[in-house]
């Protein structure tokens, strides 16, 4: 069953009976809605004016959903997810912890790999040359000591939008970053989700490292799924509305990622479903059972 994804932007109490999310409004005109808990994935708490119970946090995190809260622009800044991934947890965490620096440069080297696979294959759906990136791909090393990476995303960024305007990447640039950057956010949220229903830990990471960073591992395993949000605000540039701002409408478009379509060897399926595969994958070869991360191709 597809995970449902919920945004609240208009002030509302957030409460918990038999199993349902119950939402309750301000404005007494409007009847109470009701969610079954089991239905979600995601929830997005974007007015300052939301009240929520410590009730409904629990049954929400305990049912491993991805609670975000926004600041005061309406950017996430906050997650809240369960501290219990599972029965063998601690032996996973033992895992985690013990790997081995080449087996982290080795998973790194899988994961850029895909990453740059998946933004070639995005200026390919463009009609844009990605013949290099290709290349690229296929010559990341263990650790990727070349960089790649950097290689590589110079050449997407200047790219992808040429059609429409001049862009450069930067979290406090011009629009439309600020699509990108919400936009990686829920993209975060949603792999620090997988990564804790798989039994892993979010902050240690295979390659960033940053003792301020709780979210190390979730940084890691997201690049390769990053081109998904790509597309996403590539589509509401090339239709040409107004992206200079970041309004209801353009979110409700962005919060559409869980949902999209991601391509396995052998199967489709949901981001969301996707992401728990992918981290499944990476807690196999901790535990040495696998050399392989499972990363979906765009």
């Amino acid at each position: 069953m597809i995970k449902r994804t919920l945004m609240f932007s208009n002030p509302a109490y957030l409460s918990h009976r038999n199993s349902q999310l119950v939402i309750s409004f301000p404005d007494k005109e409007k009847d109470d809605r009701t969610v079954p808990i089991e239905d979600i994935g995601v929830v997005v708490l974007e007015n300052q004016q939301i009240t929520i119970s410590h009730g409904c946090i629990a049954a929400l995190v305990q049912n491993n959903v991805a609670l975000i809260s926004c600041d005061a622009s309406h950017m996430p800044t906050g997650l809240i997810l369960p501290l219990d991934g599972g029965n063998t947890q601690a032996e996973r965490f033992r895992y985690q912890i013990e790997a081995s620096l080449p087996l982290k440069k080795q998973l790194w080297q899988q994961t850029i790999q895909q990453k740059i696979y998946n933004q070639a294959r995005v200026l390919e759906k463009l009609g844009i040359a990605s013949g290099n990136m290709y290349r690229w791909s296929k010559s990341v090393k263990s650790g990727d000591p070349d960089n790649y990476e950097g290689r590589a995303a110079a050449y997407y960024w200047q790219n992808i939008f040429s059609e429409y305007l001049e862009f450069s990447r930067n979290r406090g640039g011009e629009p439309p970053n600020n699509l990108l950057n919400y936009g990686y956010a829920i993209l975060r949220a949603i792999v620090a989700r997988s990564l804790v229903s798989s039994g892993l830990l979010p902050t240690l990471g295979i390659f960033h490292r940053n003792k301020y960073n709780a979210y190390c591992l979730a940084d890691d395993i997201m690049e390769p799924y990053r081109p998904f949000v790509d597309l996403i605000v590539y589509d509401i540039v090339a239709n040409g509305g107004d992206f200079q701002g970041l309004d209801t409408v353009l979110k409700t478009k962005l919060l559409q990622l869980p949902q999209v379509d991601v391509r396995f060897d052998d199967m489709t399926s949901p981001l969301l479903v996707g992401a728990s595969r992918t981290t499944a994958s990476l807690a196999r070869c901790f535990e040495g059972i696998s050399r392989k991360i499972n990363y979906p191709s765009v």
